[in-house]
Formats: structure tokens, C-alpha cells, sequence
């Protein structure tokens, strides 16, 4: 956390000290640059990978989940009204 903020004020000053003009530059670059039609594929494709990835992700989340719930111990308990038995909830410290 120290570092962001470190990072942070570092490029507030640098900032400051190139001033208005090398901001306006900087800007209207980044401008020109997200505008290219090479960056702007590059950059649907990459969001495309990401959200695959954060599919398969949550598919893998869930399987691992189930598969816990399963070997749970409390799942072997019988039912009582119905209902499987859970354990008491302990509060944490």
C-alpha cells in the first residue's frame, strides 16, 4: 500500500512540474494511440481471453466447491426433519 502511494505522489510532482502543456500532450498520445485500429482488436481480444478465462474460472470454483460440500463431514450425518444436519457455527476470534 505504501508503495501506490509513494508511486502515487511521485508522479503528482512530476506531474506538477511538467505542466498543463505536457499534459495535453500526453493526453491527445494516448488519445491517438487508443484510437488505432490495431490496439482497439488487440485490446477486444484480450477482454475476450479475460472473460473465457473468468468463465472457466468460476467453472472450476464451482466444481471444487461441490466436490468439497461432498467430502464435508456433515454431509454423512442423517437427516434430521428432512434436513441435513449441519454443525453448530463457531464464531471466529
Amino acid at each position: 500500500m505504501k508503495g501506490i502511494l509513494v508511486g502515487a505522489a511521485i508522479g503528482y510532482v512530476l506531474g506538477a512540474k511538467a505542466g498543463r502543456e505536457r499534459y495535453d500532450q500526453i493526453v491527445r498520445l494516448w488519445h491517438r494511440f487508443t484510437a488505432n485500429p490495431t490496439v482497439r482488436k488487440t485490446a477486444a481480444q484480450a477482454k475476450d481471453k479475460a472473460f473465457e478465462a473468468a468463465v472457466q474460472a468460476k467453472d472450476l470454483a464451482t466444481d471444487a466447491a461441490e466436490k468439497a460440500a461432498e467430502k464435508a463431514p456433515w454431509r454423512h450425518q442423517e437427516e434430521t426433519n428432512g434436513k441435513i444436519a449441519t454443525p453448530p457455527v463457531t464464531p471466529r476470534k
